[in-house]
């Protein structure tokens, strides 16, 4: 134990005083036929990867909601018309909203700026949340008379890059503070109107629904549903093809306040700036915009989930499948032509609406309960695997009565990755004290294991955490002579004291989609 190891009592003693840091604590499912359309201890900023420190599209850790209202007479009243809102949306789907622009006011724009990530990095106006807050009451009334007048000006998204998980670098839009304030209310309006519309096999950036609702989804309808061919498709670059025209016109279906549409225009045009260098934006929307995730699930409504539940109702022989999460779908198929003949179907439909299948991404593949049956019997080897939320989806067999069983497991490229990132932060910043990295390092375990906790996933979480605690002991053993000696088993003390160990914090999707 790390009390009786000398070498590492004096490590101890050198580390510098003890920080109080606490590890952070860390739903409407189902299975959808498109037959039927049915309804912690903050770690050190000196000490955050580069990806961590702007504000980004949500990939692992959750999905965000509605912001809750204040108690005041003013917030009670703007949730009452909003709710008055999505009454009006659920009672008629083709009604068009003409007044909506008056729900933005200073109470709504309050509870959006609220609502947003305190430590996000500023906007070309270089403005942080903690700064707007000074003379918060006499900004958001400027703010809203602004928007009401016409006179507010969207300003351009400050370009800014982190990499992927196959190493390329991805593009992020960082919105003005205002800008995120005002799109923020905006989405607070029109979700009221869309969460009507939507159907059941989005999940993407929706109130009450998650990434794990959709991996759910897609377990259920490979386990207990006629699934044996699973297309795993992939448009390119989605947020930056994004048509404006068609856009808008799906937005005028539901909304026709002309000042609610000019502001979202504002929003589309109001450029990217990178450097010193500004670029108009023709097509497109900024990743990391607060309004972008809504957009996009409006502009896929239209083209993608109405028509492919219009497709299996007027094609479709056998059961068809779809999990969408924003840009990201998979559909499974019980019969392998219908599955190429919607596949057929759907490029033609993307190039309409100015979207490309990725060629390399989008695979039609063998898969489900007798797909490793079959396939032996035609001599093809094993089924392929496919890749899901940050899961690789693997056919595998059941350990008891050797009955079929799908493993998840985390994509082998993103652990990599996610090791590497973590690996760099810890040798930048090896000569901080103990405590200060061990309550950086318990964030970003338990952070993973929240995610990535899944049954049958355990193998990869303890392979996880004991990288991690490799990297960390190297890094150790730079910042001195003495911290050299510092051994695995010496050092096994201080992994106890501050990694949470890998457990599954997820149950069986169907316990889940039960409840």
């Amino acid at each position: 134990m790390a009390g009786r190891c000398p070498r590492l009592a004096r490590l101890r003693k050198a580390s510098g005083r003890k920080l109080n840091t606490n590890a952070p604590g860390k739903s409407d499912t189902g299975i959808v036929s498109v037959k039927r359309m049915n309804k912690g201890a903050q770690p050190d900023k000196r000490c955050q990867p580069p990806a961590e420190s702007v504000e980004k599209r949500t990939v692992a850790e959750g999905n965000p909601g509605q912001p809750t209202a204040s108690g005041t007479q003013g917030s009670q009243a703007a949730s009452s018309g909003l709710s008055g809102i999505r009454e009006a949306a659920r009672r008629d789907s083709q009604l068009q909203f003409s007044n909506l622009l008056h729900h933005v006011n200073a109470d709504l724009l309050g509870q959006a700026y609220r609502s947003l990530k305190r430590q996000a990095a500023a906007g070309v106006d270089g403005v942080t949340w903690e700064e707007y807050g000074e003379g918060l009451e006499e900004r958001l009334a400027d703010l809203q008379d602004r928007v009401h007048s016409g006179r507010y000006r969207a300003k351009p998204s400050k370009r800014t890059w982190i990499p992927k998980s196959d190493g390329r670098l991805r593009p992020l839009g960082i919105a003005a503070l205002e800008d995120k304030i005002v799109q923020q209310a905006l989405v607070m309006v029109l979700q009221e109107i869309y969460e009507e519309d939507f159907l059941g096999f989005s999940y993407g950036f929706r109130p009450g629904r998650s990434q794990h609702n959709a991996l759910d989804a897609i377990y259920v309808a490979v386990t207990q549903r006629k699934v044996s061919w699973i297309l795993d498709a992939d448009i390119r670059s989605f947020f930056d093809t994004l048509d404006h025209e068609w856009l808008m016109k799906f937005v005028e279906h539901r909304v026709s306040d002309p000042r609610v549409l000019r502001l979202i225009r504002k929003f589309l045009r109001a450029g990217v700036s990178e450097g010193d260098e500004w670029s108009k934006t023709v097509v497109g929307t900024p990743q990391g915009a607060v309004i972008s995730p809504l957009l996009a699930n409006i502009y896929l409504h239209y083209v993608l989930d109405l028509w492919v539940a219009a497709w299996r109702q007027r094609h479709a022989r056998g059961e068809v499948y779809i999990v969408r999460y924003c840009d990201d779908f998979v559909l499974g198929f019980q019969h392998r032509s219908e599955a190429e003949q919607f596949l057929a179907a759907l490029k033609q439909r993307s190039a309409k609406f100015g979207l490309e299948l990725h060629e390399g991404k989008t695979r039609l593949i063998e898969f489900g309960r007798f797909a490793a049956e079959n396939r032996k019997e035609r001599g093809t080897g094993k089924p392929e695997s496919f890749d899901f939320l940050g899961f690789t989806h693997i056919c595998a067999k059941r350990k008891a009565d050797g009955g079929f069983a799908l493993r998840r497991k985390t994509i082998a490229k993103r652990l990599r990755a996610k090791i590497n990132e973590v690996k760099e932060v810890l040798m930048r910043c090896r000569h901080r004290p103990i405590p200060e990295q061990g309550g950086w390092l318990r964030a970003v375990v338990q952070g993973h294991f929240n995610y990535y906790g899944v049954p049958g996933n355990r193998k990869a979480l303890d392979a996880f955490r004991t990288q991690i605690g490799r990297s960390w002991l190297r890094a150790l053993r730079r910042r001195s002579q003495k911290a050299r000696s510092l051994t695995w088993e010496c050092f096994q003390g201080w992994m106890k004291t501050w990694m949470p160990p890998a457990r599954i914090t997820h149950p069986y999707p169907n316990q889940r989609l039960c409840v």
